[in-house]
C-alpha cells in the first residue's frame, strides 16, 4: 500500500452494481454479496472490513435489494461514521443513514419525544462532571479531580449497564470490577447526581440511549413506525457494543433478522466503558443461520509487523483470544520491528525524535508518523523533545478539523469567492489554476505559502489552510476542469460527512485514541511494566485487554514499527524498570511466554534491535542489546531543584532544573534579548523559532545565566550540536555583550 494517489482520492462513482465489487478481494466479495440474513464479518485489523461493509451497503442499493432510506449503518465514532458516508457517496450509494449509536438515537428521541411524552426534549447537560462534583457536595465527600473522573466512569459504566444506583455495589462485585473507591460512596454520589439532572431538566449522554430504549419498548406504535423506516442493519465494531446499545439495536430490528454486523474481538479495548465482545462471539448461538465471513488478508502492514501482531496474540489467553484471527500480510516485506532500550524517559524521547527526524529526511511525511503511548500525561515529554528537533506534530483528540474557526471562515471566504466568479473578482486575478485562486483567496487574510515561526494557535492555523490548498491540488488533479463552486460543494460535502484532510504533522496519542487509525511508521514507547501492562491491571481479563491495547497499537503501523522503554523515569534514576511482560519471546534475548509461545522471534530472524533505530548509546539512547546492563549508556546523575535541593522527576521542572513552585531567579531583560535574538536566527534560517530553542529552554538559559560552555551544556536542550552552533552568542548575550555577526548562517550546512 502506498500514500493515496489523486484517484484514490477522489474515485469515480461506479457506473453499475457490478462494478461496485470490483476489487473486492474473494471474502470482500462474499461480505457485500451477503445480501440477506444475518451476516457476521470476524475481520482483523488491516484486513479492509469498511471497505467490505460500505461495498455489501452500495451493492445492495445499486441492485435495488435496499433503499438508501431503509438502511442504517451504526459505528461508535464520529470520524467512523463520517467516513462511512463518505465512502458510501463516492460509491453512489448516498442517502444512507451512518451515524454512531447515540447521533441515531438522539434524532428519534428529538422526533418522537413530543408525541411519546409531550413537550420538548431536555437539553442535553454539557459539562458531567461538574454536576458529579455537586453531588458529590451535597454528600460531604471530597474528591479531587482525578477521584472526580474515577467517579463519573462508574456512572457511566453503571447506566450503560442498566444498573441503578442501589444495585451498583452488587454489580461490580458481580462484574469483577475493581471500584476506584467505596461502592456505597459511589452509589450515594450516582443517586444524588440523577437527582440533580431531574431538577434542573437535563439529561446526560447514557440517557440519549435509556430513554430511547424506553420509549421504543413502551410505545409499540413508535417502535413500528421506527422499523418501518429502518428494516437493514449493518453495526460496525461490534465487538465494543454494550449490553444497552445491544438491547437498542434489538428494539430496531424487532423479529427480522437483517442484520450484519462485524468486529475483531481480539479489538476490544473498551470494556471499562460497559463494551463487551459476547455478542459478536456469541452471534452464531444467537444466529443459527447466520453467514459467517472471516477477513484474514491484512492489506495495511507488512509480513514483519503482521508477524509480530501474530506472535503477541499468540500469546493471549482467554475467550476472546480462542477466536483470534491469524492476518496474513498482502504486502510486500519491509523492516523488522525494531526494539530499543533507554536510560530514561527523556532520552527515550529524544531517541523516538531523532528517529522521526531521520525519516522524515528520507521521505516519509510527517503526518504518517505516530507515537503512541498508554496514557495522555506521557505527551508532554515527546512533544518537547520534537520540538527540540523541529518536527511539528499534532495531538490526537483535538477539536475536529471542520469545527475549527479558521476552517469555518475558509468556507465562506471560498463561497464568496466562488459566487463572485473567478474571471470577475479582482483577488482572484492571476490566478492561473484552482490552487491558485484558494491561495489567492486565503492570502486576503494573511496566509502564505511559508510555514510562520513558532508553533502555538497561529501555526495551527497555516496548517488548517494549508491542509485545505493541498486538498484543493489533489482535487484539481483529479478534477482539472473543477472551479471554484466545485470545490465548494466538495468541502461542503466533507463537512457533512465529517471527512478531513489531513493536516501535516506527526501525531501524538493514547493507544485508545489511535483505534481506527493507521500510519506508515509507528513508535510504541513506554513500554515498561506498570505502564504496559497499567498498574492497576489485575486481573487475568484485564491484563488480556492491555495485551489486545498493546496489539492495536502494534497494527496501527504500515511499515515501520518500533517498541521502546526506559529503565528509569528521570536522568540518574536508578534502573528498576523492566521491558512489558508481552514483549517476552517478542524481543531479542527474552523467554518465551504463554500458551502459545514458540520460542523467540528474535531467533527466528523477525526481528532488529537498536541499530536500526539510530539512536546513540553515548547519548543515553537505546542499549545495544535487550535486558542487558551493559553497552555504552552513560550514566546521567540525578537533576535536582537549583532552589531547594529536591530530585526532580517532571520534564518541564527538569528543563528548568528547579521546582515548579520554587521562585524563579529570571533576568527578564536577559530573555527579552533572548527572545530577538532567536526570532532573528529564525528568520534568517527560514525556520520556526522552536528549531533554535524553545520556550522553556530559553527560559532556563534566562534564569541559569551561564557563564561558560559547560554551565550552557548543563541546560537540558542545549545539545552538542546546538552548543556548537548558538553557544557563542548565547553566553555573549548572557555576559551582556552583542552577538558577532557570522556570514553564511543561512547556507549552514545544518540547515
Amino acid at each position: 500500500m502506498t500514500a493515496a494517489t489523486h484517484s484514490s482520492l477522489f474515485p469515480q462513482v461506479p457506473e453499475t452494481a457490478d462494478a461496485v465489487l470490483d476489487g473486492l478481494d474473494p471474502e470482500q466479495r462474499a461480505v457485500a454479496t451477503a445480501l440477506g440474513g444475518p451476516v457476521c464479518v470476524l475481520a482483523g485489523a488491516g484486513t479492509g472490513k469498511t471497505r467490505a461493509i460500505t461495498h455489501r451497503i452500495a451493492y445492495g442499493v445499486r441492485s435495488g435489494v435496499f433503499q438508501p432510506t431503509s438502511v442504517l449503518a451504526v459505528t461508535f465514532t464520529n470520524r467512523a461514521a463520517g467516513e462511512m458516508r463518505g465512502r458510501l457517496r463516492q460509491l453512489g450509494a448516498a442517502g444512507v443513514q451512518a451515524r454512531t449509536f447515540h447521533s441515531a438515537a438522539l434524532r428519534q428521541l428529538q422526533y418522537f419525544w413530543p408525541k411519546a411524552v409531550g413537550g420538548e426534549l431536555p437539553r442535553l447537560a454539557e459539562r458531567k462532571v461538574q454536576i458529579v462534583a455537586e453531588a458529590a457536595a451535597r454528600c460531604r465527600i471530597r474528591l479531587d479531580r482525578n477521584e472526580l473522573r474515577d467517579v463519573t466512569s462508574e456512572i457511566e459504566w453503571s447506566k450503560v449497564t442498566q444498573t441503578v444506583p442501589e444495585d451498583y455495589p452488587a454489580a461490580i462485585v458481580k462484574a469483577g470490577r475493581d471500584a476506584p473507591r467505596d461502592p456505597a460512596e459511589t452509589a450515594k454520589i450516582y443517586g444524588i447526581y440523577e437527582q440533580l439532572k431531574r431538577e434542573r431538566g437535563v439529561i446526560d449522554f447514557e440517557d440519549v440511549l435509556l430513554l430511547t430504549v424506553a420509549v421504543l419498548q413502551d410505545r409499540q406504535d413508535i417502535a413500528e413506525t421506527v422499523r418501518r423506516q429502518y428494516q437493514h442493519f449493518v453495526v460496525d465494531e461490534y465487538q465494543d457494543v454494550s449490553p444497552l446499545q445491544q438491547r437498542l439495536l434489538d428494539l430496531w430490528l424487532g423479529d427480522r433478522d437483517s442484520l450484519c454486523v462485524v468486529g475483531d474481538a481480539s479489538q476490544t479495548i473498551y470494556s471499562f466503558t460497559g463494551a463487551t465482545p459476547d455478542h459478536l462471539l456469541n452471534f452464531r448461538s444467537r444466529h443459527p443461520r447466520a453467514t459467517v465471513v472471516r477477513l484474514v488478508r491484512d492489506y495495511r502492514s507488512t509480513p514483519q509487523v503482521v508477524h509480530l501482531a501474530n506472535g503477541l496474540l499468540a500469546q493471549a489467553r482467554g475467550k476472546a483470544a480462542e477466536h483470534r484471527l491469524e492476518l496474513v500480510s498482502q504486502r510486500e516485506r519491509g523492516p523488522e520491528p525494531a526494539f530499543a532500550e533507554y536510560a530514561d524517559e527523556p532520552a527515550e524521547a529524544e531517541g523516538v525524535a531523532r528517529r522521526v527526524r531521520d525519516l522524515i529526511a528520507s521521505g516519509v511525511p510527517a503526518s504518517e508518523i505516530a507515537v503512541l503511548y498508554r496514557i495522555n500525561a506521557q505527551s508532554e515529554v515527546y512533544e518537547q523533545a520534537l520540538a527540540d528537533v523541529g518536527v511539528p506534530y499534532q495531538l490526537r483528540g483535538a477539536e475536529r478539523f471542520f469545527e475549527r474557526p479558521e476552517v469555518r471562515e475558509a468556507q465562506i471566504l471560498l463561497r464568496g469567492a466562488a459566487r463572485a466568479g473567478g474571471g470577475t473578482d479582482p483577488q482572484l486575478a492571476g490566478a492561473e489554476d484552482l490552487p491558485d485562486q484558494v491561495r489567492a483567496v486565503f492570502s486576503t487574510r494573511g496566509w502564505t505559502a511559508e510555514p510562520p515561526a513558532g508553533s502555538g494557535a497561529v501555526r495551527d492555523r497555516w496548517e488548517s489552510l494549508a491542509a485545505l490548498v493541498r486538498l484543493a491540488e489533489d482535487f484539481a488533479a483529479a478534477r482539472p476542469d473543477a472551479g471554484l463552486a466545485d470545490l465548494v460543494t466538495e468541502l461542503q460535502e466533507r463537512t457533512e460527512a465529517q471527512h478531513a484532510p489531513t493536516v501535516e504533522g506527526v501525531t501524538l496519542a493514547s493507544l485508545h485514541a489511535a483505534k481506527g487509525l493507521e500510519w506508515d511508521a509507528v513508535f510504541l514507547v513506554g513500554l515498561t511494566e506498570g505502564m504496559m501492562p497499567i498498574t492497576y491491571a489485575k486481573t487475568d481479563e484485564q491484563l488480556e485487554e492491555e495485551r489486545r491495547l498493546l496489539y492495536v497499537g502494534v497494527t496501527r503501523a504500515r511499515r515501520h514499527l518500533t517498541l521502546s522503554w526506559a529503565l528509569s523515569r528521570a536522568p540518574g534514576g536508578r534502573p528498576s524498570r523492566r521491558p512489558s511482560r508481552f514483549l517476552n519471546g517478542l524481543r531479542p534475548g527474552s523467554p518465551a511466554s504463554g500458551p502459545g509461545a514458540t520460542g523467540s522471534s528474535a531467533a527466528r530472524g523477525h526481528v532488529s534491535f537498536g541499530s536500526g533505530f539510530g539512536a546513540d548509546p553515548a547519548d543515553g539512547g537505546a542499549r545495544p542489546a535487550a535486558g542487558s546492563r551493559g553497552g555504552a549508556s552513560r550514566a546521567r546523575r540525578p537533576a535536582r531543584c537549583r532552589v531547594c535541593g529536591r530530585t526532580l522527576t517532571d520534564a518541564g521542572e527538569i528543563k528548568l532544573l528547579r521546582c515548579e513552585d520554587c521562585p524563579s531567579d529570571l533576568d527578564e531583560g536577559l530573555h527579552e534579548r533572548l527572545r530577538d535574538w532567536r526570532a532573528d536566527q529564525a528568520r534568517r534560517l527560514g525556520q520556526p523559532a522552536f528549531c533554535v530553542f524553545t520556550d522553556k529552554t530559553l527560559l532556563a538559559i534566562a534564569e541559569a545565566v551561564p557563564e561558560t560552555e559547560g554551565e550552557l551544556a548543563a541546560i537540558s536542550g542545549v545539545g552538542a550540536r546546538k552548543l556548537g552552533r548558538f553557544g557563542a552568542d548565547v553566553l555573549a548575550l548572557c555576559a551582556g555583550r552583542e552577538p558577532e555577526r557570522r556570514e553564511g548562517l543561512e547556507n549552514s550546512p545544518e540547515k
